[in-house]
């Protein structure tokens, strides 16, 4: 029985469970506090930010475009043969990390998920060799590139697969920059829910907008991981469990590292299986300049705050990063930002469980109905969870847990990024944070709390 079902059960009777001594009883071991291990959310698990957030990034195209950086994640190599820039992609089992306490035993490319961004200029001549270690057939399409027929992908139609232990070739000029995904086009149900993805980037052979001083890939996915077990589930249709930034979920995304003044942009893609996306940014407002089908014109341009990324699809916003602060940036869908435990729980707002309990806890001395007022501060209170999964919301944050958990992140924008690493939190200024009234301030203000009237 895992800790879902036993929380469906014990609810049933108006309870859910806290303590460690039931889910021992049912064979499951109290990892503590998985991704709370003393470290900020906003670190990675060795306590940096990527290198190339702090080193700078170099020119890429004539254009004078910046190479992308990619949280959590990397950028292909390639190098120049006979005038013709050369990759290698290897589809490969992989073993993930989620976030600290939550691994998985996926599929992806060159060790990782998402694989490498793979980025180039407009009119560049690539070739990509694929090379196949999965126990199946698989396939490369580029997803939103227009290539030659026999280069898109499509098993069966474009190609014959790639058998396991095999190497095919793909070779194509990219005419059209942009943002783009690859991904393959055999057994993808399995395929992608395993992890099997990436970002494909064409920069301009000629400037194109505003120069940019930060440009951040992140795909998001949605996966289905049970408490407790080691494999993502590829027959899910539509309860994820699982949601993630750069196959990432909080508090184990990397934070985007900014400094006050740049002008920035972010690329979001979306390979999820069923879900769109409504990215929500915090502190800052920016413009959709982009999607996968090409350049917005400026004068269809408006500002936004969230920008709906839907499935199958990219989105590229850009903004200048005016406010200092830790800002969220999440998944607006409120239960893309909890993890593993959120889903399947009956309604137990404004019941009472009190009589439950004294029935209860003389068989389970750990057992406490809960839910009553709401779900807020789970993340607190020290809950246990099964082996291999976390706690549904929270990671550390400077004033208490961060409420939010799944796809969610953080844009770290400063003054000054000289001796910056993302693990440190903003300083507010003296006065600029929400603090506890006192009666005085609220009389002077005409506020009378005793006089409001309250539910019930």
């Amino acid at each position: 029985m895992d800790r879902r079902t036993f929380i469906q059960l014990g609810a049933v009777t108006g309870g859910t469970l806290l303590g460690g001594t039931a889910l021992a009883q049912q064979g499951h071991q109290h990892h503590g506090h998985h991704g709370h291990g003393g470290q900020p959310a906003s670190a990675t698990p060795d306590g940096t930010i990527a290198r190339s957030q702090l080193a700078g990034a170099r020119v890429v195209a004539p254009s004078g475009q910046l190479s992308v950086i990619t949280p959590n994640g990397s950028t292909l190599p390639l190098r120049r043969v006979a005038g013709v820039k050369v990759g290698h992609l290897t589809a490969m089992p992989v073993r993930h990390t989620f976030a600290p306490g939550l691994e998985a035993e996926c599929w992806g490319y060159n060790g990782g998920t998402p694989g490498p961004s793979i980025e180039a200029v407009e009119g560049d001549r690539l070739r990509i060799s694929v090379t196949n270690r999965l126990p199946e057939p698989t396939t490369m399409h580029w997803h939103g590139l227009i290539v030659p027929n026999g280069m898109d992908g499509v098993s069966g139609l474009n190609q014959a697969p790639i058998p396991p232990g095999e190497t095919f070739v793909y070779e194509f000029t990219l005419s059209r920059p942009g943002t783009y995904m690859y991904h393959p086009h055999y057994d993808e149900m399995t395929q992608m829910a395993m992890g099997m993805m990436g970002m494909f980037i064409v920069h301009p052979k000629r400037p194109r907008g505003p120069r940019v001083d930060r440009d951040f890939v992140l795909m998001t996915h949605e996966w289905k991981l049970r408490p407790g077990s080691r494999k993502p589930d590829p027959n899910e249709m539509n309860d994820f469990n699982v949601l993630t930034f750069n196959s990432r979920a909080f508090p184990g995304t990397e934070p985007l590292l900014i400094k006050k003044g740049e002008r920035v942009r972010i690329r979001f893609g979306n390979l999820s299986a069923n879900d769109h996306h409504p990215i929500h940014m915090h502190g800052l407002c920016f413009e959709v300049t982009q999607t996968d089908g090409g350049t917005i014109p400026e004068s269809a341009r408006y500002p936004e705050t969230t920008v709906l990324v839907p499935v199958g699809s990219t989105r590229v916003i850009e903004f200048t990063a005016d406010e200092p602060g830790d800002w969220a940036m999440h998944c607006h869908m409120t239960h893309h930002v909890m993890t593993q435990m959120g889903h399947g729980l009956p309604v137990l707002i404004g019941a009472n469980g009190s009589r439950i309990d004294r029935q209860v806890q003389p068989l389970l001395s750990s057992f406490m109905a809960m839910g009553q007022t709401g779900m807020g501060g789970m993340a607190e209170m020290g809950m246990p969870v099964p082996e291999n999964s976390l706690p549904m919301r929270g990671g550390r944050g400077p004033f208490g847990s961060i409420d939010m958990g799944g796809m969610f992140t953080l844009l770290k924008v400063r003054e000054d990024l000289s001796g910056e690493d993302g693990r440190g939190w903003y300083r507010h200024p003296r006065g600029s944070v929400a603090m506890r009234a006192d009666t005085e301030s609220l009389r002077r203000d005409g506020i009378e709390v005793d006089a409001i009237p309250t539910a019930g």
